[in-house]
């Protein structure tokens, strides 16, 4: 079963910060991140310098709302969809910070606050960032087809989010925000037979329902004790699967339960498949969204579930399953 990671120090959010695309400006989220460009090479003669740029901006905005400079983070895990990190490591490749690469697919963002937040519970690190991205034009070119192919997604497939998030923890810095990692529980990878690249909402549902159903059970916590539980992302398919397989484990999960991937985007006029995913979707939907909830006060105690599918283009066309992971983090505001 393993345990549920509890902080003690708790690691506070100083800021965090949202940059998007036109699509996701667009959508019912978009009042609520910081900087939009409607060019999607955000200046920049590539989309995957493009993505980069996203990352250098997301992560000098969080600097500028926390009010640090580079010489306080003394640590950043970041992460992103393509190739060995390459948008996130291109990015960061004028910061002077220690830099740890992380690749959990769409659960990237769950990933880097939780490692932030036990550099700090350790002593390791007094203040440390996470960040993240992605980006539809060059996920699509890796794992799919370049859209000068014009091909037709189908029904379950979702729509990579044009993002990137960033959030500095501390103990020593005073937070306005007051929102702080209380738990962690990393995931455990899964795979059931999925072997559809263009469904990968299905293959995460069973991951996330393990973690979900292992954090109640070590916890003893139950769904109703949550003002949001958000995943990110599995979109329309997979949610509504999951939806089935937390029954099957004995939990309704209430009307707090959504995912990030079906709150970014309208689904019925945005033509964005199944949804929402990506690294930068619950990155930024908990760095815009969430973090206003919990500043206004509707909201004070969250869990945020990271779900990723670890496929690759060569384990795609070698037809091999899909296996996923969830991380799972719980945020609080006192």
């Amino acid at each position: 079963m393993k345990k549920i990671y509890s902080f003690t120090k708790r690691p506070t959010i100083s800021a965090t910060s949202t940059i998007v695309g036109k699509e996701e400006k667009n959508g019912p989220l978009g009042e609520y991140f910081d900087c939009c460009r409607d060019d999607t090479k955000f200046g920049m003669q590539t989309w995957e310098l493009a993505e980069s740029e996203m990352v250098r901006m997301a992560f000098d905005t969080v600097l500028k709302k926390s009010k640090l400079c580079e010489d306080d983070i003394d640590i950043i895990f970041a992460g992103d969809l393509i190739n060995q990190c390459t948008s996130t490591s291109f990015g960061l490749i004028d910061k002077s910070i220690p830099y740890v690469g992380l690749y959990g697919a769409c659960s990237t963002f769950a990933e880097g606050l939780m490692s932030a937040a036990v550099y700090i519970e350790t002593g390791f690190a007094d203040t440390a960032a996470c960040a993240t991205s992605s980006h539809f034009c060059t996920a699509e070119r890796q794992f799919r087809f370049p859209i000068e192919y014009g091909c037709q997604r189908t029904p379950t497939a979702q729509y990579t989010v044009t993002g990137a998030a960033s959030a500095i923890l501390s103990t020593k810095a005073e937070s306005p925000s007051g929102v702080y990692v209380m738990e962690a529980l990393p995931g455990i990878v899964r795979e059931f037979g999925i072997k559809d690249a263009n469904n990968m909402g299905a293959a995460m549902a069973p991951a996330t329902a393990d973690t979900i159903a292992r954090y109640f059970s070590l916890s003893g916590n139950k769904p109703s004790d949550f003002d949001m539980i958000l995943t990110g992302d599995l979109g329309a398919e997979g949610f509504e699967l999951l939806k089935i397989m937390m029954k099957q484990y004995g939990y309704e999960m209430g009307t707090g339960f959504n995912d990030c991937g079906l709150m970014i985007y309208d689904l019925k006029n945005q033509d964005v498949g199944a949804g929402g995913s990506g690294c930068g979707c619950s990155g930024v939907v908990f760095g815009g969204y969430v973090m206003e909830q919990f500043m206004s006060g509707a909201v004070k105690d969250v869990l945020l579930i990271g779900t990723g599918a670890l496929l690759s283009p060569t384990t795609v066309m070698q037809n091999l399953p899909i296996p996923a992971v969830a991380h799972l983090v719980r945020l609080k505001k006192d």
